[in-house]
């Protein structure tokens, strides 16, 4: 049986909702809005009732109306609501990133439904309705897909998106970084291949490479294959990203993953600098002056330089090579060594089955534990490396180190884009659709990244706050009325970090 609860919120106003309780459960069906007087009180339970009514779902509210009754609420009727606060936000907020050069309601809608609740496209219809805003048909949501390969609007996109981040300067750094989605199927194609799965998984994936500005902002999107080398999906984002926009003064940021030779000399060739992370193995070499003088003895902080010859015969090039001890990544380094040795002295006992143990030595009677690796692992601990072709004049090696440690920036925005975004996992089976839906994450992924930073507050947090402020018509003797939210507390502060709101439609 459904009934009508009265809640009462943190600012002091009277929440109504249609609530269901069944089994002992109890579920809100609705919820109509808040009121912050009698008239208004008055009025949302009479909605209450003529919606519990229509449901034929009896409900006696006589009591609760006539409580308002004395505020002249007699023949007041809503009509309709809207949750315009949050649409205008987000509309706005695309329309501030030059978005709206893709002239394309349906798709925006698209984009914006999935910063409120994401979902699938079908699914998306409903949390469209229940905004109250203009809902395009499902159908019509598959044609603006269509639309979205045909008319290239990733392409659009990510031009207004580098527009935007340059509007201060030109972006003068990028950074890079790859991660995996994987697919709810059983069979592998020519894009959705079982490869290296960061999480360890053994489902069909693809590659997404992601390019973001030092803030995290997303500058460009691109997907690949799922059994992809990550070293080889660098170079194609680079050169679509220079291309586009006829980039040359630039550098770019990326983890070791992406390491090689080849890499770095076509990034050189292309007229651009870079900070890569280093693999730590070559550190004896880099530093032997360092070991044969001081051994494995460092300052927190200590900062030392060295060089490098990358790659062999006319490809060779001399690359400078920056590294950083910290005590605290010493600590974390030697726990995780300690783990290490345990695990490999379980397996040389037996007690422990063999996997992709490290520290354990394959010869002989049986396996056992290699201490010469571990000796090894642990003078190289607290130990960080970065391989750069920027010349000392132009940035230090403190510089160096900071820039590369932006890149936890496009691990955010990849966390968002999986977790506030659901990127993942991925329900289209053609390639065309998979590249919609990743342009779709990649506009929401501007949009909150956008919101997030203007206001200082997870975009998980500015959708629950601003949602609930609902715009209420309503119909008073033949006269119908607005009724705006009252805005307070949290959604007053977010606003208050924003440019005015538009007027709805425009």
């Amino acid at each position: 049986m459904a009934y009508v609860r009265k809640v009462k919120t943190a600012s002091g106003a009277t929440a109504v909702q249609i609530v269901e309780k069944r089994g002992g459960v109890r579920r809100v069906l609705e919820h109509l809005g808040s009121a912050h007087d009698r008239a208004e009180l008055a009025v949302l339970m009479q909605s209450a009732r003529d919606r519990l009514h229509a449901g034929q779902q009896a409900l006696d509210l006589s009591a609760a109306v006539a409580a308002g009754a004395g505020a002249g609420s007699a023949g007041a009727v809503i009509t309709g609501s809207a949750c315009e606060v949050v649409w205008q936000v987000l509309t706005d907020a695309y329309r501030r990133l030059g978005f709206d050069a893709v002239d394309d309601d349906a798709f925006r809608a698209l984009v914006l439904a999935r910063i409120i609740e994401p979902t699938s496209k079908l699914a998306a219809v409903g949390v469209l309705d229940e905004l109250g805003v203009p809902t395009p048909h499902r159908n019509t949501f598959a044609a603006a897909l269509k639309r979205c390969i045909d008319r290239d609007y990733r392409g659009t996109l990510a031009t207004a998106a580098t527009g935007h981040a340059t509007r201060s300067g030109p972006v003068a750094l990028v950074l890079y970084d790859v991660t995996t989605l994987h697919f709810e199927a059983e069979n592998e194609d020519e894009l959705r291949r079982v490869g290296m799965s960061k999480e360890r998984r053994v489902d069909p994936q693809i590659q997404v490479g992601l390019l973001v500005d030092r803030g995290g902002f997303p500058l460009e999107v691109h997907c690949f294959e799922g059994n992809k080398a990550e070293t080889k999906t660098l170079l194609p984002v680079l050169e679509a990203f220079q291309e586009r926009h006829g980039v040359t003064d630039m550098v770019v940021v990326a983890d070791a993953g992406m390491l090689s030779a080849a890499n770095l000399n076509a990034i050189e060739d292309a007229r651009l600098s870079f900070i890569v992370g280093s693999r730590i193995s070559k550190a004896p070499y880099d530093l032997a002056a360092h070991f044969e003088r001081h051994g494995n003895a460092f300052d927190n902080g200590q900062v030392l330089e060295s060089s490098r010859v990358m790659g062999s015969g006319k490809a060779a090039r001399t690359r400078r090579v920056v590294y950083q001890w910290l005590f605290k990544r010493h600590k974390r380094d030697d726990r995780a060594i300690n783990a290490m040795v345990e695990r490999a002295e379980k397996v040389a006992d037996g007690s422990r089955p063999l996997k992709k143990d490290r520290f354990v030595r394959l010869e002989g009677a049986g396996p056992g534990v290699d201490w010469g690796l571990v000796e090894r692992a642990r003078q190289l601990a607290g130990l960080k490396g970065y391989v750069t072709n920027l010349p000392v004049d132009t940035m230090s090696g403190v510089q160096v180190i900071a820039a590369y440690h932006d890149l936890w920036q496009v691990e955010k925005s990849f966390r968002m884009a999986k977790t506030d975004l659901r990127a993942r996992p991925i329900f289209h089976r053609q390639h065309d659709s998979i590249e919609a839906h990743l342009t779709v994450v990649f506009a929401a992924l501007a949009v909150s990244r956008h919101l997030q930073d203007a206001t200082g507050v997870s975009i998980k947090k500015l959708v629950r706050t601003l949602r609930p402020l609902r715009t209420v018509q309503i119909q008073v003797n033949g006269h119908s009325l607005t009724a705006a939210p009252q805005i307070t507390g949290d959604a007053r502060a977010i606003l208050d970090q924003l440019p005015p709101i538009t007027a709805p439609g425009h």
